[in-house]
């Protein structure tokens, strides 16, 4: 186990490297720093909004949870977590689009209405999800009784 983290840090450190390298070779200096800012403010986004707001409904939902079963907090869990990354990925676009472009055809999306409609399907699937998991434990504990 020693010997794969070893070679897992090793290729990370390469990889690491080499993007950088690339990225010194080929973007302006200015573009760098809007590389920087934007690794930082994900690094604040993840750490100081997104990991709280998460503990705070594993908490809630563990405290309910001698009446929710561990399965369904684990999907809820998970819809919440794809939920968020995908909020991250597209907030830069929202933010860009109110702000305006030179070329109107680079995002030509609504992208809020997108992310709102995504939330939707995410909150569907993931109650569809639970649902699917409840019924298929009780016809479990019904042929095993």
């Amino acid at each position: 186990m020693r010997l794969a983290r070893i070679i897992l840090i090793a290729i990370g450190l390469v990889g690491l490297f080499a993007g950088a390298v690339i990225l010194v070779q080929k973007e302006r200096p200015d573009q760098i720093v809007g590389v920087i800012i934007w690794i930082g403010a994900a690094i604040i986004v993840h750490d100081g909004i997104l990991s709280p707001l998460l503990l705070v409904l594993d908490v809630a939902l563990r405290r309910g949870g001698r009446r929710i079963p561990f399965a369904v907090l684990v999907i809820v869990q998970g819809g919440v977590v794809v939920g968020a990354i995908m909020s991250m990925l597209v907030l830069p676009e929202i933010y860009k689009k109110s702000i305006g472009s030179k070329n109107d055809t680079v995002l030509p999306l609504d992208y809020g209405l997108n992310l709102a409609l995504f939330w939707v399907a995410v909150g569907v699937l993931t109650a569809a999800a639970c649902a699917l998991y409840l019924v298929a434990r009780r016809r479990r504990a019904s042929v095993s009784a």
